[in-house]
C-alpha cells in the first residue's frame, strides 16, 4: 500500500469494527505495524482484526508477556497471528529470532507494536497503522 488513508474514529466499538473490516482485506502472510501513544488503541484494534478472523478466545495486551500467539483458520488455512508488543524492550533480544520465524511464515499476521528495535526485520510492503489520540478522545487513523 504506498499512499496513505486517514480515518475518523469516534469510538471504542468503531475502532474494533475497523480492525474487524481491516481484517477481512488481509492475505496471509501479513505485517501489521502499530504506532501510537500507551492507550491510543492498538491492541483495541488487534482485537478487531481477531473479530474479522473469527477467532473464538479473547485478545489480550502482550504487554507484559512481550508476545501471544493465536491459531486461527483461513481459507481452509491453519494460521497464526502473532502479536508483539516491545514497550518494554530496548534491545529484542531472543525475541528477534521469534519475529522473524512469525514474518517469514507464510501463513502468519504478525500485528508489531512499539516496534522501533526490530524495525529492520520489518518488510518494505508492510502495513503501517497511526493511531492518534484527538483532545476530545476520538482517533484519526493513517493507514499506509
Amino acid at each position: 500500500m504506498s499512499q496513505k488513508q486517514t480515518i475518523k474514529i469516534n469510538s471504542e466499538q468503531a475502532l474494533i469494527d475497523f480492525g474487524e473490516n481491516f481484517a477481512k482485506t488481509l492475505e496471509t502472510p501479513a505485517v501489521i505495524e502499530l504506532i501510537g501513544d500507551v492507550g491510543a488503541g492498538k491492541t483495541t484494534f488487534t482485537r478487531g482484526l481477531a473479530k474479522g478472523l473469527n477467532f473464538k478466545e479473547p485478545v489480550t495486551s502482550p504487554s507484559f508477556t512481550i508476545s501471544k500467539r493465536y491459531a486461527f483458520t483461513k481459507d481452509n488455512k491453519q494460521c497464526t497471528l502473532t502479536h508483539y508488543d516491545f514497550y518494554r524492550l530496548k534491545d529484542p533480544g531472543i525475541m528477534y529470532e521469534d519475529i522473524a520465524e512469525s514474518i517469514a511464515d507464510d501463513n502468519s499476521i504478525t500485528v508489531v507494536e512499539w516496534g522501533e528495535s526490530v524495525s529492520n526485520l520489518l518488510p518494505e510492503n508492510h502495513y503501517q497503522i497511526t493511531i492518534n489520540i484527538n483532545p476530545d478522545n476520538t482517533r484519526d487513523i493513517i493507514v499506509s
